[in-house]
């Protein structure tokens, strides 16, 4: 498929949202010979937020850490885990609700000592 951008034109929008969330839209366009309506969708996330966990537990010995996950959005989240690195277990799925926080019990069990 191949598109002819030639007589193509910019809409810039400026967006400032008030906090995380989901913003619908619509966009009107009208002209003498055609109207045409855009519905647009923009979510908006926290700013990206790093932490650092350090485990120290004995070797074959388990510790869990509950990690708050707060769903600050108007719609419920389900969230897929992807664990690296060896020793950590936690479940595949997490649900948080709307405007709820949820616990995901991230599990570290080494095989060693390391």
């Amino acid at each position: 498929l191949f598109l002819d951008t030639s007589d193509a034109i910019e809409l810039p929008i400026k967006f400032i949202p008030q906090q995380a969330g989901c913003y619908p839209c619509q966009i009107l366009l009208k002209s003498t010979c055609d109207v045409r309506l855009y519905k647009i969708e923009c979510v908006v996330n926290t700013d990206h937020v790093e932490a650092e966990l350090e485990f120290e537990t004995p070797a074959y010995q388990a510790m869990i850490q509950d990690i708050p996950i707060s769903n600050l959005s108007s719609q419920d989240w389900k969230l897929e885990a992807i664990l690296e690195g060896q020793g950590f277990y936690g479940p595949p799925l997490l649900n948080v609700g709307l405007g709820e926080t949820a616990l995901y019990p991230l599990m570290f069990k080494p095989i060693a000592e390391c």
